[in-house]
């Protein structure tokens, strides 16, 4: 009898895979449930937003906001450019890792880890290597993903979008319907890969991170004048209205839980200083105050869903990306850093995307000193220390 080997390999690819999701998601009898403040285990890590969470999606579409190019990626496994917006590994690579390891803790230790469970604690329980877990979360788009990959979560992102349609579509990327498409197909694959009761119980049980929204305000409202039609209240109540007309459509193709990012401090990021923050670079008042009120409405949005209209047993959670960030901004040296006003690229006051290249703007001598790598985006380092203080404080 012939015996079709490649047939053969996959299903015990996926027969794998499945039973490292089993023993990170199933917990032992005897180990007490999560409460409200401790960390459940999840199967897999979902990432749908903007520029800080991509991991190479806008590699796949026809975009100018790219950065699969050096020296992009210069400290990212390999040194490869893969697409992240980075020096290194973006949020969802950092919060993948985590939730591993969050998980192995538990199961190891036969309790779940609380919100105040640090980073550097978490990595002395088990290297995600060591668990057979995957290192970073892909992107959807632009390479070929393993079952595993898929069984395991995937990053939608694509940097330049918002919650705003306009703002990816002023720069041609995925705008957030567009992401919630690839989901939609994503969800087909996986039910051929995993059957359709596990392939349900991974899309109802895993974690989604939406980061997007900043955006809105710094490109789309305050540097063009395409939404000029609207007053700058008006126009972050509409921000808020599109950003819940997101969040219900990702509960309703079985998401249950989600969490949503605020904005950062926009006129503190190096860009937006100097566009706006006159000779000496300051940060920019109204862009902070904006970012400040669009927090506000999104994080009573997201206890409105929660309260009356998110189907049982969902979980939305608003993520505070402002305070940590600003405090990293103010007190730099209790961080760690040198830089905050300036990225590591270049001249550090402009270079971003294609001006951040190997042949015009070479990165910085010591990166590690930087909290911003380029103009808009933070280092690898930034990265792990924010989310190291989010972790803390909201558990995932």
């Amino acid at each position: 009898m012939k015996v079709d080997m490649t047939s053969s390999r996959r299903s015990l690819v996926v027969l794998m895979a499945l039973a490292v999701l089993r023993r990170c998601y199933c917990a032992p009898a005897a180990a007490a449930q999560p409460t409200r403040n401790q960390t459940r285990p999840s199967p897999g890590l979902f990432v749908f937003g903007d520029s800080i969470v991509d991991s190479g999606n806008n590699n796949g579409i026809s975009t100018l906001v790219r950065c699969n190019f050096p020296p992009y990626g210069q400290d990212f496994p390999g040194h490869n450019a893969t697409g992240r917006f980075s020096n290194g590994k973006v949020p969802g690579d950092i919060l993948g890792i985590t939730c591993c390891l969050l998980c192995s803790s538990s199961i190891h230790s036969g309790y779940a880890c609380d919100a105040n469970t640090t980073l550097p604690t978490m990595t002395m329980v088990r290297s995600a290597t060591q668990m057979g877990i995957k290192q970073y979360v892909p992107a959807y788009l632009g390479a070929e993903l393993s079952d595993f990959d898929l069984l395991t979560g995937v990053s939608f992102a694509s940097g330049g979008c918002g919650f705003d349609p306009l703002t990816a579509e002023l720069v041609s990327v995925l705008t957030m319907d567009n992401q919630l498409d690839l989901f939609k197909e994503y969800k087909e694959k996986l039910r051929r890969i995993a059957g359709a009761r596990r392939a349900a119980e991974i899309v109802s049980e895993s974690l989604y991170m939406v980061v997007t929204g900043t955006d809105d305000l710094a490109n789309t409202y305050f540097t063009t004048p395409f939404r000029r039609d609207y007053d700058l209240d008006s126009y972050i109540d509409f921000v808020v209205q599109c950003a819940s007309d997101f969040i219900q459509k990702l509960y309703g193709l079985g998401a249950r839980r989600v969490n949503i990012a605020g904005s950062p401090p926009i006129g503190c990021v190096p860009s937006q200083r100097t566009n706006a923050g006159g000779l000496e670079r300051e940060c920019v008042a109204l862009y902070n105050q904006a970012a400040v009120v669009y927090n506000a409405r999104l994080e009573q949005e997201i206890k409105r869903l929660n309260d009356t209209a998110a189907p049982p047993g969902t979980v939305l959670k608003y993520i505070d990306l402002y305070t940590p960030l600003l405090d990293m901004i103010q007190r730099p040296a209790a961080y760690g850093f040198e830089v905050t006003s300036r990225g590591c690229c270049g001249t550090g006051v402009f270079e971003v995307t294609l001006m951040c290249n190997r042949y015009t703007a070479h990165a910085c001598r010591d990166v590690d000193k930087y909290l911003f790598w380029d103009t808009y985006h933070l280092t690898e380092r930034g990265y792990n220390i924010l989310l190291t203080q989010i972790i803390n404080r909201y558990g995932f």
